[in-house]
């Protein structure tokens, strides 16, 4: 096979550096099973690809190619997919433990595919499969909320805390949808305007007494509770704020060991969301995430659910995801940013 351009990294180096993103050319890889050959279009930078990046500690022999986000065209297939053809056009979040999608060309099991939307850019297509898949994960999985019964959630609470990030902005549109009472955290201006904008109904600044907030805004407790910024942080307001046989779920992992026995009066329901987990361990429901895909696809053509980009960079280079990585890193960053070729 002909070779094509990736960028990567064999160790951790500070964003400025050059070295710490760089073009170098591999082998184009051949699908094989359930593989699509995907050419890439478009992708965005998550805190999972600046994570990883820097908690790489020791030197790699060959360069790592991340990113997750994807939106592209079907060049060729394995001999066990079923769900596409050569091209068609798909998005996706891909897998943790297979190359990224920082590359001219990206081997992704079709199971964890879905179907572009056609109403869409480029940019607003990848910034939405890794977010849209955590948030709906987190929400209709792990809290067990019923999708398509917003009348039955209706007078129910979720909060969610740092509404105005990728997965935020995600989640608010989700749940609002879903027919939930949404309250969401944000700390600055422009935040709380985005966190609005997204479907938020409350909006209350996770730097101050949240738990106060809540409490003024007429709520002594919430049904749900959706933890994305610092669990360490926010743990004693979510335990303060939890509804007695509430649910809560948390993607952020904690620094240190969280106190659960804090929740045993309540009888609360704790949960982990890692959007990589089915692909991982190939999970009897690995293909549910083809279905979520297909669903969010059909909500943004629809216009019941809008993208969350908001920076745009161009074109896939070194230069452009050392910057986009910057912008991640800085925590500051609303919605997601997005490098395009197209």
């Amino acid at each position: 096979m002909p070779d094509m351009r990736a960028i990567g990294f064999t160790h951790n180096q500070p964003i400025e550096n050059e070295q710490s993103l760089f073009e170098f050319f591999e082998p184009r890889p051949v699908p094989k099973g359930h593989d699509l050959l995907v050419k890439i279009h478009a992708t965005s930078v998550n805190p999972v690809d600046t994570g990883v990046r820097r908690g790489t500690t020791e030197r790699l022999d060959r360069p790592k190619v991340i990113g997750w986000d994807a939106y592209g065209t079907v060049t060729a297939v394995g001999d066990a997919v079923s769900l596409f053809k050569p091209g068609d056009r798909v998005f996706y979040a891909g897998s943790f433990i297979r190359p990224g999608t920082d590359s001219e060309y990206h081997l992704v099991d079709e199971r964890i595919v879905g179907p572009a939307p056609k109403t869409l850019t480029p940019a607003e297509i990848a910034a939405v499969p890794l977010t849209s898949l955590t948030a709906w994960e987190a929400l209709f999985e792990q809290l067990q909320i019923n999708f398509d019964s917003p009348k039955e959630n209706a007078g129910h609470t979720v909060l969610i805390i740092n509404g105005a990030g990728g997965v935020g902005s995600m989640a608010t549109q989700l749940a609002h949808l879903a027919g939930l009472t949404v309250i969401a955290t944000a700390s600055r201006p422009e935040t709380t305007a985005w966190t609005q904008n997204h479907g938020a109904d409350y909006v209350v600044n996770h730097r101050e007494d949240v738990v106060a907030q809540v409490h003024d805004l007429g709520f002594q407790t919430v049904d749900y509770i959706v933890e994305l910024s610092n669990l360490n942080q926010h743990w004693a307001e979510i335990v303060a704020l939890i509804k007695p046989s509430g649910h809560i779920v948390s993607i952020t992992g904690s620094d240190t060991p969280i106190d659960l026995r804090a929740l045993k009066q309540k009888r609360a329901t704790f949960a982990w969301e890692w959007m990589y987990t089915k692909s991982l361990y190939e999970t009897p429901d690995m293909t549910s995430q083809h279905v979520i895909l297909t669903r969010i696809q059909e909500l943004l053509d629809a216009g019941k659910l809008k993208s969350t980009l908001n920076k745009t960079l161009s074109p896939i280079n070194a230069a452009n995801l050392r910057a986009a990585h910057a912008l991640v890193e800085s925590n500051r960053m609303i919605g997601k940013v997005i490098i395009t070729n197209d």
